[in-house]
């Protein structure tokens, strides 16, 4: 994370970071959606009958992994320069994009479910775990609109999703290689489009908000997940003297020394 990302991020609302994680470390990322998706752990969200959007959340219940992501010493760097400290990790999903008939998640922004004061003080971190292209249905935003509300309906196209109507000639196809990541602010309308392709692709969204300009429902409730990553009530992901750790092996990362109970964390569904 550079200064030119930071500022980015907050001018237009959004940065993109290829090579974000390491070749490794995307390998390891995309084995466990790949797990998931054989498990059938995904949801389809979608409401036609011919296309599918299959989601899955939260993550931190079905993975060591993905809990000790937020941990990773970039993503800390990079959410604390984007959005100040105290951060916390409020939530984390995964969308599935099947081969052919697999469909885009309509434009919306996250503020329409977060509702913070200041939309650049959360940002949503997503990763590319396989490769996104204009023509698989990458991520797109629309630059310089966070700070308009946009009004959303319900989603005809989902079960429980909601969706904003747009004018979306200025967005910005938002193109990536495996482990490059998107960060946007909860203002920055955003979409994804259909998957004809003959490959499946998924795409991975973590949400981190200022712990001071979170919302006093945020901050109080049981509805999301409350894991300090800076501040006074962070630990860095340790557990008396053990730690997450991410170690290198002839396959990739491996994830080793997780306690059972980290200290500092209330994983909340």
């Amino acid at each position: 994370m550079t200064p030119d990302h930071v500022g980015q991020y907050k001018n237009a609302g959004y940065t993109i970071v290829p090579g974000f994680f390491a070749p490794r470390e995307a390998a390891a990322l995309k084995r466990e959606v790949d797990r998931w998706v054989t498990a059938g752990l995904p949801r389809d969200v979608s409401i036609p009958d011919k296309k599918r959007n299959l989601q899955l959340i939260p993550l931190w219940p079905h993975s060591r992994l993905f809990r000790a992501v937020p941990f990773h010493p970039k993503v800390v760097q990079a959410v604390s320069a984007l959005l100040g400290d105290p951060v916390v990790k409020i939530l984390d999903q995964m969308f599935y994009k099947p081969p052919g008939d697999g469909m885009g998640t309509n434009w919306h922004t996250d503020n329409a479910y977060f509702r913070i004061a200041d939309p650049l003080r959360g940002c949503a971190m997503w990763i590319a775990i396989d490769d996104a292209t204009r023509e698989n249905g990458t991520l797109k935003v629309v630059p310089g609109a966070y700070e308009r509300e946009f009004l959303h309906d319900r989603d005809p196209d989902s079960d429980h999703h909601i969706r904003t109507y747009l004018d979306e000639a200025a967005a910005v196809h938002c193109e990536l290689e495996a482990g490059g990541v998107v960060f946007f602010c909860f203002g920055t309308p955003h979409a994804t489009g259909p998957n004809p392709s003959s490959r499946g692709r998924a795409g991975v969204g973590i949400h981190f908000v200022n712990r001071d300009h979170a919302s006093q429902a945020m901050r109080a409730g049981d509805r999301w997940q409350h894991v300090h990553l800076t501040g006074e009530c962070a630990t860095g992901g340790q557990a008396g003297v053990r730690r997450v750790n991410l170690l290198r092996d002839g396959d990739g990362v491996r994830l080793i020394g997780i306690a059972s109970r980290i200290h500092g964390m209330t994983f909340r569904p």
